[in-house]
């Protein structure tokens, strides 16, 4: 877990999200769905800092994936080092179109922390299937369940396409977050504070 997220100095802009906690308490029961032909998911990478910032501002810059983005570059590179994850890519041929990231800390529930697409990947049909692959890798290990959080601030079917998947909603909180205007990433006006 990334601790050093202190911005009392440095100017912000405040928004308020709801986040959803999902759970899943068993494997997908269904044949396994198949990317196109030439996609892949390629798992266990080891990305730099600067691969991991960029696999973070593509997939999440218009929504609002501030958190690890406002780390620093020494807390960054520890978390690569030394933290349980399975991080891997969704890949058209050799073109990167997505990425995961599986958060193995508690063998016994595993946390899906981040998952998404490129934005020029969202609309190919490849979604649904993407998520399909990557639960099945969190679900090899033989968790007691898989986790999952989403936000209003998220893709607008991101919600749906996780119940769709099999996870059902464990509790809604409400949350403020003060995201370092340095970042650059763009609040949304009605999620504005």
């Amino acid at each position: 877990m990334i601790t050093d997220l202190n911005f009392n100095a440095e100017s912000t802009t405040r928004m308020k999200v709801v986040v959803t906690f999902m759970r899943m308490f068993s494997p997908p029961q269904h044949a396994s769905l198949a990317l196109p032909e030439g996609w892949h998911v390629q798992e266990r990478i080891q990305p730099d800092v600067a691969g991991y910032r960029l696999l973070q501002d593509r997939v999440g810059r218009e929504y609002c994936w501030w958190m690890r983005q406002a780390a620093s570059d020494a807390t960054l590179a520890r978390f690569l080092e030394t933290a349980p994850v399975n991080i891997g890519l969704l890949r058209q041929e050799q073109q990167i179109r997505g990425f995961f990231e599986l958060d193995l800390a508690d063998p016994q529930s595993v946390n899906l922390s981040y998952f998404g697409l490129f934005p020029e990947a969202i609309g190919q049909g490849v979604g649904r299937a993407f998520l399909d692959n990557v639960l099945r890798l969190a679900w090899r290990g033989r968790p007691h369940s898989v986790r999952v959080n989403t936000c209003t601030a998220d893709h607008p079917r991101a919600l749906a396409l996780y119940q769709q998947a099999g996870f059902k909603v464990m509790r809604r909180v409400e949350e403020v977050w003060d995201v370092p205007d340095r970042l650059g990433i763009p609040v949304p006006q009605h999620l504005r504070v």
